[in-house]
């Protein structure tokens, strides 16, 4: 029985149930957290004996908290300055519940926001947004499917550094020592240790390691569908920071946080099962083993692929990571196998075929990026489009396929004007998603970079 379909006095036999095992577990502090549109994790602290009254009523929380900037400001979307600064409420989803293996006598739980005048979905909620998208699978997709998704994400430890201008270094320094492990790009052994954790927090974690550049790892979480991995990539990410914090240290999954060294990616691995759990990517029979739907969603996402540029390269520094030979994607084109495609097809058939969409950087919000995918995933399969021929060989040749967005406000113009992909989204979160970009934007133009001084000061 799910969630909505309980009965009042089920739904609080069971979350009394839950405080009871919590209590002989020696748990006695819940974390409700839920994604910001940034996908930074917010949340409050309360004590055990208050979960039966947040799950009935919610925890309070002001609306503006969607926009509000990494430093605090609040952008003035429709909903939040303009109305007063109302409140949204949160309900734990007890189903979500884990205890945190460095926080003893502490469990962390989802939670989601709703209007408590209506009882709606906050608008803005990342989480809702990839719900509603999901629930449009069927009658886009011609039948029953199951968008299975696959995350790796990217990202660089940085030690503390008062010597410069942002007061941090990258961890280790040491470069070459990529798909490594142990101690030589990893001197601290952090890697393990991370492991360690969010194998005990029961994420779906299997495996990391170096990446191209000091201080750069990549983790990779297990496949399962789409919301539960949209859930795991937010939880890891989340994780790892904090984990981070506690050795003294920042791990940050800006695209591109030096000069001089790589971006991170965000990668998904997207397949659909049918109801009997058959994945419909795959057929033996048609050439290179795809089917038509394969297809089909691999055009959509090539069709789609400026706009999905704003959810998945949601940042200015974004854009800093794209570009020719850089392994990063600069072109809208897609391959077998090949690395230097923006859309990979790996080489696994049968149950293993699936799409890997390479657009995306590590500071995308999870529930975005994989909404945003399904979203062009199910619009493929809907207007069935075909896909150019693939890419044969190394890309990023400028003249082999169209160019993907260069700067965060083109990749904003093309979501606004995708009125197929934004009516998926719906009207509403692509409304205030552009509204608090786009003020990113202004903030960004009005401010006076290091490099501006380097450049002009001493000559002009």
């Amino acid at each position: 029985m799910s969630e909505t379909s309980a009965t009042p006095r089920n739904k609080a036999t069971r979350v009394a149930e839950t405080v009871e095992a919590l209590r002989a577990q020696g748990t006695d502090v819940i974390r409700v957290v839920y994604p910001d549109l940034l996908g930074a994790d917010r949340g409050r602290d309360i004590l055990v004996t208050h979960l039966p009254s947040a799950c009935e009523h919610g925890l309070s929380f002001c609306r503006a908290v969607y926009h509000t900037t990494p430093r605090g400001d609040v952008v003035p979307v429709a909903g939040g300055l303009d109305a007063g600064l109302p409140d949204v409420a949160v309900r734990p989803d007890l189903s979500t519940l884990k205890a945190l293996p460095w926080e003893p006598g502490v469990a962390w739980c989802l939670g989601d926001t709703f209007d408590p005048a209506t009882g709606e979905a906050a608008p803005e909620s990342p989480r809702a947004l990839l719900r509603r998208v999901l629930e449009s699978a069927e009658e886009y997709a011609d039948g029953a499917v199951t968008p299975v998704v696959g995350p790796e994400l990217e990202y660089f430890l940085c030690e503390a550094d008062p010597g410069t201008p942002s007061g941090w270094s990258v961890y280790g320094g040491a470069t070459g020592n990529v798909y490594s492990a142990g101690r030589r790009g990893d001197p601290d052994g952090h890697l393990l240790r991370t492991l360690r954790a969010l194998g005990d927090l029961g994420i779906g974690v299997i495996a990391g390691n170096h990446e191209f550049d000091g201080g750069q790892f990549e983790i990779n979480l297990d496949h399962s569908e789409a919301l539960d991995a949209a859930d795991r990539a937010f939880r890891f990410k989340a994780a790892v920071k904090e984990t981070a914090r506690r050795e003294g240290r920042l791990a940050t999954f800006m695209a591109k946080p030096f000069n001089g060294l790589g971006g991170s990616g965000f990668h998904l691995h997207v397949s659909l099962v049918d109801a009997a759990g058959h994945n419909v990517f795959a057929d033996p029979g048609a050439p290179d083993g795809l089917s038509a739907t394969a297809r089909h969603a691999i055009a959509g996402l090539l069709r789609h692929a400026p706009a999905l540029s704003a959810l998945l390269n949601p940042t200015i520094n974004s854009y800093k990571r794209f570009g020719p030979d850089t392994l990063a994607p600069w072109l809208i084109d897609w391959g077998h196998d090949n690395r230097s495609a923006m859309l990979r097809i790996p080489p696994e058939r049968g149950a293993g075929t699936r799409l890997e969409l390479r657009l995306g950087d590590a500071s995308a919000n999870p529930y975005l990026a994989v909404a945003g995918a399904v979203a062009a995933i199910l619009l493929g399969i809907r207007d069935k489009p075909e896909p150019p021929a693939p890419l044969e060989g190394y890309g990023y040749q400028e003249d082999s396929a169209p160019g993907l967005p260069g700067t965060l406000g083109a990749a904003l113009d093309a979501l606004e004007a995708d009125t197929a992909l934004t009516g998926l989204l719906g009207a509403e979160f692509t409304g205030a998603f552009l509204t608090y970009k786009r003020n990113e934007i202004e903030r960004f133009q009005q401010h006076v970079t290091e490099w501006e001084f380097t450049e002009y000061a001493f000559l002009i």
